[in-house]
């Protein structure tokens, strides 16, 4: 089970946008991540290169945690809203609710519950 300080200093860093740095920090080195019913991606080095790959893509992000968090012993639900613009100008917003399971201080499970219609991106 995450402490409040544990889990306050993963969102901010989420919030700063630093989401390798947190996948780095927060996640166990066997963790998996599942986007809706996706097959999981598994180990923080893949799930941190993923995040990358993803970022790298894009010209800004702005990543909010909109409160409160749930915990319950080792389990995390935390709504998200994501707005990222693209490199060719297109903007997408993610709103989805990530689950975790934990262990300990670090997150050793965690799927995201989104529409993915929202990943259709918008050109302003």
């Amino acid at each position: 089970m995450p402490s409040v300080e544990t889990l306050g200093r993963f969102i901010a860093q989420v919030e700063r946008n630093e989401h390798v740095e947190a996948i780095e920090a927060f996640y166990t080195p066997e963790a998996s991540m599942q986007e809706n019913d996706a097959p999981p991606r598994q180990g923080r080095d893949v799930l941190a290169a993923n995040e990358a790959r993803v970022l790298a893509r894009m010209r800004t992000v702005k990543s909010t945690c909109v409160r409160p968090v749930f915990v319950n012993g080792d389990r995390v639900v935390i709504r998200w809203i994501f707005e990222f613009e693209a490199l060719d100008g297109s903007r997408t917003r993610i709103e989805e609710l990530a689950y975790q399971r934990w262990e300990g201080e670090r997150i050793a499970e965690e799927k995201f519950f989104y529409d993915p219609r929202q990943l259709q991106p918008r050109t302003l």
